[in-house]
């Protein structure tokens, strides 16, 4: 009898069990269950985020494209919100996102193959999943926009009708709308897309050297075809409704100009950006004459700019006054509250980390409007500037002997109030924030700096003695200190505190809202409050939906161009 072993061979359920698990083994298995572990523990936030964050984002954009008052479904309008706001500018602006869509695709593809060259690695065996994964997303936007219309009019439809009624009822509405619509076709094809995504991104991977960078390629190359999807879709959108236009002027007898101002408008900020660029190079250049040349361009590439987009006020004139004022008004807001918010903060955080007495009760007491509920805080604010005679405020003007002021109920420019005091006449267009804003600017530093204290305190004390003790031995005195070592060193907190303060000031409404009179004329009526009244006095939905789309688009704007300057301003040491 032999002594060898007998080896057996695996049974059939062990074959399959080695298959099965086949997926989940070796380093790319590893990494699968780490991504799919990731992904369960994020699972939640990713829903709140879609339901609470994306969704109403998407929602807001299609209610933007109805039209209807006091109607929630309301009839497609297109770009029509956009005109009536912002009259041909509106297809001015439709371009120039299409543009920025493009803009975001080529930086994404731009980075990937500086990535995959830097790895010397092909990252195109990766377009087919992300071309997939971008229709497929792309095919979900457009599922909701199909699917909408027909899930909102159920609400309508219900209506007069008992609970036995609505209970039997709705679900012959949803499906009515699911399939009457194409919306069932279109959600059908989204999710083969994803599916199609999924399975040839496991087909690439297991056919290809391993990386660790199979999802950045994947990520990078979803992002640049649905963003182009987005540029075509917009593009084609804005053609079609520029026809339209034509068409009905056609019929009407009348003569647009639409194109001469889109082509003018746009070649007008064409030329200024060419003359940014230009100018931030001139200062790189190896001799003088090439600095100067440059610098001459920029110049003249300005004076061109500015030319052109001289059809810019004509286009905003026919467009809605409520919300450009309401917009000017924000800008005033903006511009009056932020600088003070962080100079204030600057300054106080430096004092109050020195060596003082009882600088932790001072540092609670500044923090404290931060921590004061708003409406309760704006309500004192409204008592303390009443335009009452024997006001708070005006009770004490009048004991230094200075005649009574409207306060929260002045719409006169601020401006002019003091040249009034000084027998100035101050134009109209120089007239400034009016009074009633001042009053709102007041309360907004009074508010936030002690938010801004804190943050300041906090950069303060990451900044090592060192520095100061060397500069000091240098001979630098406390002035050249808190220039050279303070205010770089903080860069980064005045950073993060501007970009944090544009978005917040832009998006006011709370504290102006309880401030705002009727007496203050509109006045402070930012332009959040202008999107307030179309939604809430005037229950025009839609437009008010675009409104918003339009302060979303600025405010990231704003952000985006500040990112831009303080790029290579900020020092991290």
């Amino acid at each position: 009898m032999s002594n060898r072993a007998m080896t057996s061979q695996p049974s059939a359920a062990t074959q399959v069990e080695r298959k099965g698990l086949g997926l989940f083994s070796g380093r790319r298995g590893l990494k699968r269950r780490e991504a799919m572990l990731a992904y369960l523990f994020l699972a939640p936030a990713i829903i709140i985020i879609g339901l609470f964050g994306l969704f109403p984002l998407v929602f807001s954009a299609y209610q933007s494209t109805r039209a209807g008052l006091n109607n929630v479904v309301g009839r497609p309008d297109g770009l029509g919100q956009y005109i009536r706001a912002m009259d041909n500018l509106a297809y001015v602006f439709a371009f120039w996102m299409a543009v920025f869509f493009v803009v975001v695709a080529v930086q994404q593809l731009s980075e990937l193959l500086r990535t995959a060259q830097a790895k010397e690695e092909n990252p195109w065996r990766w377009l087919l999943p992300g071309v997939f994964s971008a229709a497929g997303l792309a095919l979900l936007l457009w599922f909701v926009f199909t699917f909408m219309p027909g899930l909102l009019e159920i609400g309508e439809k219900l209506v007069g009708l008992t609970t036995e009624e609505r209970n039997e009822m709705f679900s012959v509405f949803l499906r009515e709308a699911w399939t009457t619509t194409g919306a069932a076709s279109i959600f059908y094809y989204s999710v083969v897309a994803l599916i199609l995504s999924g399975a040839a991104y496991y087909f690439v991977q297991r056919n290809s050297p391993p990386t660790v960078r199979d999802s950045f390629y994947t990520g990078k190359l979803t992002t640049a075809v649905f963003m182009t999807l987005l540029a075509i879709a917009l593009t084609w959108l804005t053609f079609g409704e520029i026809q339209a236009a034509y068409a009905e002027a056609l019929e009407a007898g009348e003569s647009l100009a639409l194109w001469a101002q889109i082509v003018t408008i746009s070649a007008g900020f064409v030329l200024l950006l060419l003359s940014w660029l230009l100018w931030r190079t001139a200062a790189h250049r190896d001799s003088n004459l090439q600095t100067g040349l440059r610098f001459l361009a920029a110049i003249l590439l300005m004076v061109g700019g500015w030319v052109l987009i001289t059809e810019l006020p004509a286009a905003i004139a026919e467009g809605d006054e409520d919300w450009w004022t309401g917009l000017l008004i924000t800008i005033y807001y903006v511009i009056g509250t932020l600088p003070l918010e962080l100079g204030l903060g600057l300054v106080l955080a430096t004092l109050l980390y020195q060596d003082i007495k009882a600088k932790g009760l001072f540092r609670m007491i500044f923090f404290l409007p931060y921590i004061t509920p708003e409406v309760g805080a704006a309500a004192v604010f409204k008592v303390l500037f009443s335009g009452n005679p024997t006001g708070t405020m005006n009770t004490v003007l009048a004991s230094f002997g200075f005649a009574p002021l409207g306060w929260l109920n002045e719409p006169g420019g601020v401006n002019q109030i003091i040249g009034s005091a000084l027998n100035v006449n101050v134009p109209e267009w120089a007239a400034g924030p009016s009074l009633a804003l001042v009053v709102a600017i007041v309360f907004g530093i009074w508010k936030y700096t002690g938010y801004n204290v804190v943050f300041f305190l906090a950069g303060l004390g990451n900044i090592s003695r060192e520095y100061y003790e060397a500069a000091s031995m240098d001979g630098a005195g406390r002035w050249a200190q808190f220039r050279h070592i303070t205010l770089p060193l903080l860069s980064p907190i005045t950073y993060f505190l501007t970009i944090f303060g544009v978005i917040g000031t832009f998006k006011a409404f709370n504290t102006i809202f309880v401030l705002r009179s009727r007496a203050a004329l509109g006045t402070m009526d930012t332009a959040s409050l202008v999107i307030f009244d179309a939604f809430n006095r005037d229950t025009r939905i839609g437009y008010a939906a675009a409104l918003g789309i339009v302060l979303l688009i600025v405010i990231l704007g704003a952000t985006a161009l500040l990112d831009r300057v303080a790029k290579g301003r900020v020092f991290y040491g």
